[in-house]
């Protein structure tokens, strides 16, 4: 079997600590590890093979750098220009491993969210997979204990297939909280997990029977597909062409072969604030505090702080996250509304929707630290070997200063080497370089000053191998100023 891992979304409603550059998998929200992180490892078992993993393609550097720090791998990166939901996305997998002669199992699973069981859930996909190979599409279902309007609903039929699982009837899409509790009552309804199971003919057969154009326009895109050792590119040209659609739309609610399986595995999508302060222990006064927290006299709410103290006084029933950039306050009851606030921001193009103040780059990362009307201050780090291209700015000089590392710089005509607490000086318009010669991360602190400090003012004009470290001239012999 072969897990497939969708790392897309932008999980709107865990804003302000989610962002459509930096979304929900990537954030370490239950546990040491991030929510992408853990779904690897759950999956990493006997029985499956490296996992497929498809994600935006401006998320590949997170992706490799969360990838490394577990020492896990991918056999295959799909990287989507722009996201077209799940049923275009699980096409262009199953399109690419039949071109190779592979008809494999395909678990395909959300890379955001939680499940308690590891042990569990590897165990369900075992009683599921008889009936994939047989030609079943599999869906894991999460009996529905509880009224939640924000999920996906499935009844079954009393028609039972092996191992426990039984034909689909019908699908509800977030009920109002009255059909919902009606649902629970009932006690023949379960939450759609996201997490299925087939073949890759057998889905791209059902798929061309229950919505061709998405078919015909996965065939089309692929064709455009680029592709090296173990990433394949997905081009914005054709794939624009795809219709936007989830599997279970465009294929789970149609066809009749779908059947599903009961997951009892401590699950929960971690979609919104209120699903994370009910899946973690809080103190005695039903507190859920994260990060540098202080309350009194407060009850049954929920701080994130991640950047600074957050104190509350006499307060009860709210959530409060704080990050660097931006401080978001609502009532437990409007949790679910937090989305109709991002989209408001969005439309006022709030860079805070983008991008947290941390954003991470082929070389490492950039960390933005203060900006005013004519500077702007930034911690750099870059991994070893890591260099940034030759470049020059129009309308801003900058200064480096050394924290840690060893820096090559390029600077005009002359190339030299950076200790700690050694800088120096990029006049406006001066072609320059940085790389990291060392065998340690190389971090500092940027400075920049000018009459425009835009990310668009760079003029870049090429890549500059790193030169070995006896090619470079001594400090002493370029521009340098010892910080004291």
């Amino acid at each position: 079997m072969i897990p497939v891992i969708l790392s897309g979304g932008s999980g709107s409603r865990l804003w302000p600590l989610s962002r459509k550059q930096h979304p929900k998998p990537f954030l370490k929200l239950m546990g040491s590890h991030t929510l992408f992180q853990q779904t690897v490892m759950r999956l990493a078992c006997d029985g499956m093979e490296a996992p497929v993993i498809l994600c935006n393609q401006q998320h590949r550097f997170m992706i490799h750098e969360q990838l490394c720090a577990i020492d896990a791998g991918a056999q295959l990166l799909v990287l989507e220009p722009f996201a077209r939901n799940t049923a275009p996305a699980v096409a262009m997998v199953a399109l690419k491993l039949l071109a190779e002669g592979r008809d494999e199992i395909l678990v395909v699973s959300p890379a955001d969210h939680v499940i308690q069981n590891s042990t569990a859930l590897r165990n369900t996909l075992e009683l599921a997979r008889p009936a994939a190979e047989a030609g079943e599409l599999v869906l894991f279902g999460i009996p529905a204990e509880q009224a939640e309007p924000g999920f996906g609903y499935i009844r079954c039929r009393d028609e039972f297939l092996c191992n426990g699982m039984q034909r689909v009837e019908h699908f509800v899409e977030k009920p109002d909280m009255v059909t919902a509790q009606a649902f629970v009552d009932c006690g023949d309804y379960y939450w759609n997990s996201g997490i299925f199971m087939f073949r890759a003919s057998r889905y791209l057969d059902e798929l061309r029977v229950q919505s061709p154009a998405i078919h015909e326009s996965c065939i089309r895109a692929f064709e455009g597909c680029s592709l090296s050792e173990t990433t394949l590119r997905i081009a914005a040209s054709t794939y624009s062409a795809c219709p936007d659609r989830s599997i279970d739309h465009a294929l789970m609610e149609s066809t009749r072969s779908a059947c599903l399986i009961p997951l009892d595995a401590g699950w929960s999508d971690a979609g919104s604030w209120s699903a994370l302060w009910s899946e973690q222990d809080k103190d005695e006064h039903g507190n859920l505090l994260l990060g540098d927290v202080v309350v009194d006299d407060s009850r049954d709410c929920l701080v994130h702080a991640s950047s600074k103290l957050v104190t509350l006084l006499g307060l009860e029933d709210l959530v409060v996250v704080e990050t660097r950039d931006a401080v978001m306050i609502a009532h437990k009851d409007r949790l679910q509304d937090v989305r109709h606030l991002v989209n408001e921001l969005d439309s006022e193009q709030r860079g805070e929707v983008e991008t947290l103040p941390r954003v991470f780059r082929p070389w490492g990362s950039c960390d933005s630290l203060d900006r005013g009307e004519r500077h702007q201050v930034k911690h750099l780090t870059l991994k070893p070997g890591a260099s940034l291209s030759l470049q020059r700015h129009h309308h801003r000089a900058e200064h480096w200063i050394v924290v840690s590392g060893t820096a090559q710089v390029t600077c005009g005509e002359t190339t030299f080497l950076l200790s700690e607490n050694q800088s120096t000086y990029i006049p406006e318009a001066e072609v320059h370089c940085l790389s990291n010669p060392g065998k340690i991360p190389l971090e500092l602190i940027e400075v920049q000053s000018g009459s425009y400090l835009g990310e668009d003012d760079v003029e870049r004009l090429g890549d500059v191998p790193i030169a070995a470290t006896d090619q470079a001239t001594t400090p002493t012999t370029a521009r340098i100023v010892a910080i004291k």
